[in-house]
């Protein structure tokens, strides 16, 4: 084995060819049903020296191996066989999460994390903010790493949706969130899973950061010096590194440099798909919302929390309900897809009021968010909410109250809202009492499925690892309204599963780019199943089919019958060559397509109906 740059082994499969060979001989000839299986093939097949072959080094061997090896397989077929944690591209794409560097916040939540090591809100040992903490906090190492690790486990990294966490973004230095994204993208641009990424490295290369700061900070009952506390010792520490100053001299772009590195992924082996930022409500105006999508930003993970002004009063979330109405309405104009937090079990929360709150999320035409992460509130030691449980002022739900919720709130979720999360993955060693299961969206499922209640959101039906049904699929067309647009949900469904949609906003309300003057919008385009990379056929999957240019066109078809005379798209960097394929052209911030030059054409699909 050799050490990489950042301290982690690269298997080297060589010294084990013989064994290599014939454990995968043997598992090409009878693939293992389950894990009994898989441990016996192993066991008939050990390491020298003692152990077991890993999946990763299993996967090492193959590609060693292959070309002077008569396997009657694919690589891809191969891959699908053993692939590690295939739910990890089961959606279509890599998702890569990243974080920002602890840095002070504005946000003054009484639920909220304080440990210093993070960024607020975070945890040192969370998985992902474990990676960001051994790759210091730089986005180039994040981003190759967690590239590397996809690779060495079998999934194509071609199509990456880059999700970046940590923090209030809008906090940071607006260099610093361009010198963010640049590297990142970097990263992706550069990846090669045989190459040492050294060169490229940026000078964070030493002792790591924040690994050595004091862990969590001791809260007193004054909310007001717990959060100060926490900024003072971020802003302290981030000074006794850079010489006095918040942020490294580096650790800074500008816009022409970004521009530079976003031109040269359009066409790159490795795209990004979707960048994801994540804000709150009161960070969010026209400008800032037009400088996310200079960034390259398609969606926006925004901090709802909750729809009750007194319920954020307690929380001391630091804005009303009308300001995040104000701020979906200017993030959906832009055409960004909106991914909401939403919190049960509040300070000041009952079930039954989480119930009727949740209830507000799709009642109230200004919400609507396209996906939701669930987050019941965890009672984490050190922060300000410990003072009100130590007092008896509130608990956590129990386990049979949280089932009563959650049974109660999943089935209201509509077929357009996809519940990406249900239950926050926080170690259970920092959850001072409350709910530790992990999996309670399974529990509730399955409580669910025992009364016979099917979900209609999009998580439930998306077709996954699913091979395609031979039939063609209909297309559905889900239309609602919100306060500045008229929605349409279109979909491609077999009885089965959902195998594609796409989202056609009708705004009602002016343009906040020239770019959009006159313009439906079409804010996502997603094909699920497996990941299938760049050019690839993609067999029985949902995927490489033409269900997305299909789903464009039938989009543009409706804009045009709406008296649309344009169609723009919030296009991802990497997806930009695809729209320019389907006619569209550049256009400042989006691209956009004239309807009224050249009428859609639909495709494939049966006629299009409601639900």
């Amino acid at each position: 084995m050799s050490r990489s740059h950042w301290g982690r082994f690269e298997y080297d499969p060589r010294p084990h060819s013989h064994e290599l060979t014939a454990l995968i001989t043997a598992f090409l000839q009878a693939p293992p049903t389950d894990d009994k299986a898989w441990r016996a093939l192993l066991r008939r097949h050990p390491r020298p020296g003692g152990g077991f072959f890993s999946k990763t080094q299993i996967i090492a061997g193959y590609r060693h191996l292959a070309e002077g090896t008569q396997w009657a397989v694919t690589d891809a077929q191969f891959l699908d066989l053993l692939k590690m944690k295939p739910t990890r591209t089961q959606s279509g794409v890599a998702p890569v999460t990243v974080l920002t560097k602890p840095y002070p916040c504005p946000g003054q939540c009484i639920f909220c994390p304080n440990d210093v090591r993070m960024p607020k809100s975070y945890l040192s040992d969370e998985p992902g903010a474990q990676r960001a903490a051994l790759n210091r906090f730089d986005p180039y190492a994040q981003t190759w790493n967690r590239l590397l690790a996809f690779h060495r486990m079998g999934h194509p990294v071609d199509k990456v949706e880059l999700i970046i966490l940590g923090g209030t973004w809008t906090a940071y230095p607006r260099a610093y969130q361009i010198y963010f994204v640049a590297r990142c993208f970097e990263a992706i641009n550069d990846f090669d899973a045989t190459a040492n990424p050294s060169p490229h490295f940026a000078t964070e290369a030493g002792r790591p950061d924040f690994l050595d700061a004091a862990p969590l900070v001791t809260l007193t009952p004054d909310e007001d010096e717990a959060h100060n506390l926490y900024n003072h010792t971020v802003g302290q520490h981030l000074r006794a590194q850079h010489d006095g100053q918040l942020m490294a001299a580096h650790q800074s772009a500008d816009w022409e440099h970004l521009e530079t590195v976003h031109r040269v992924n359009e066409t790159a082996a490795h795209r990004v798909v979707g960048l994801v930022i994540e804000t709150r409500p009161d960070e969010i105006s026209i400008p800032e919302v037009l400088n996310l999508r200079r960034l390259g930003a398609t969606k926006l993970q925004i901090g709802i929390q909750s729809l009750s002004d007194p319920i954020l009063t307690l929380n001391r979330r630091g804005h009303d309900v009308e300001t995040t109405r104000k701020a979906l309405a200017i993030i959906r104009r832009a055409g960004f897809k909106i991914h909401g937090h939403w919190m049960a079990n509040l300070y000041g929360a009952t079930v039954d009021d989480d119930i009727a709150d949740f209830s507000r999320l799709f009642d109230d035409p200004a919400i609507q968010p396209d996906e939701l992460k669930l987050y019941p509130c965890s009672l984490i030691p050190h922060t300000p909410l410990m003072t009100h449980f130590e007092a008896g002022r509130w608990r956590p739900y129990t386990r049979d109250e949280l089932l009563r919720l959650l049974s109660a709130v999943m089935p209201r979720t509509p077929e357009f809202c996809r519940l990406s999360r249900v239950i926050r993955d926080i170690p259970s060693t920092h959850i001072h009492e409350g709910n530790h299961e992990t999996n309670f969206r399974e529990v509730a499922e399955a409580a669910l499925a025992e009364q016979g209640i099917q979900l209609r959101e999009i998580r439930a039906r998306e077709i996954r690892l699913k091979a395609m049904d031979d039939d063609v699929p209909d297309l559905l067309d889900h239309c609602y309204q919100t306060t500045v647009s008229t929605e349409h949900f279109l979909s491609f469904e077999t009885p089965r599963a959902l195998l594609g949609f796409t989202r056609l906003s009708l705004p009602t309300e002016p343009a906040l780019s020239p770019a959009l003057e006159g313009a439906a919008i079409i804010r996502e385009v997603h094909v699920y199943g497996q990941s299938v990379g760049l050019g690839q056929t993609s067999g029985a999957r949902a995927q490489h089919r033409g269900l997305g240019r299909s789903l464009v066109e039938h989009a543009a078809k409706r804009a045009l019958d709406a008296g649309y005379t344009r169609l723009a798209v919030i296009s991802a960097v990497g997806t930009r060559e695809y729209y320019r394929r389907l006619g569209f052209r550049n256009a400042a911030l989006y691209l956009v397509r004239d309807l009224t030059d050249c009428p859609p054409m639909p495709q494939a699909g049966h006629p299009s109906r409601a639900p």
